[in-house]
């Protein structure tokens, strides 16, 4: 079975993502895209799992983000470990909409990222094959102070001194 690091552990993976091309829901707790769930939406109501939601890091939620706070999971891919645009989509879920659930980068990500994914509001990293989790769990805490404000952090260095 698959497996991710959650809040500083290495977990077993109960999410399933469903295929794009995909005709029907599969049982258990599925991750879908936006248009996934307006395309299941009268399938979801009979779904035994949980259901969770992913976005692309460029993603506008404010039409939708009302729908999106009471998931217990949203991911959101990286398309590639460059494209920062996803930190900011977590602090905005995490700061200005108050998201509490579980908040999953996906995708395109590498440990020297974790740090500051974790400071912007994620507490879920899913890597790629092959990537040593416990390992990569060190880099949570590479840094132990931080000058500036964060999802973790709500008062500055400056000002803690």
């Amino acid at each position: 079975m698959a497996q991710l690091l959650k809040d500083y552990q290495v977990v077993e993976e109960h999410w399933s993502i469903v295929d794009e091309q995909a005709e029907s829901l599969p049982c258990g707790n599925l991750l879908l895209s936006v248009s996934q769930r307006q395309q299941f939406a009268s399938q979801l109501k009979q779904q035994d799992g949980k259901v969770g939601i992913w976005l692309d890091g460029n993603a506008e939620i404010e039409e939708i983000v009302e729908s999106l706070l009471d998931l217990p999971l949203i991911a959101i891919k990286f398309p590639k470990f460059v494209d920062g645009r996803g930190f900011s989509l977590a602090r905005l879920l995490r700061e200005r909409y108050q998201y509490t659930g579980e908040l999953r980068a996906i995708g395109g990500i590498i440990r020297d990222q974790l740090y500051l994914l974790r400071r912007c509001g994620f507490n879920a990293f899913q890597f790629a094959e092959g990537v040593d989790l416990s390992e990569a769990a060190k880099s949570l805490d590479d840094f132990s102070e931080a000058y500036q404000v964060a999802t973790d952090q709500t008062i500055p260095l400056f000002r803690r001194r």
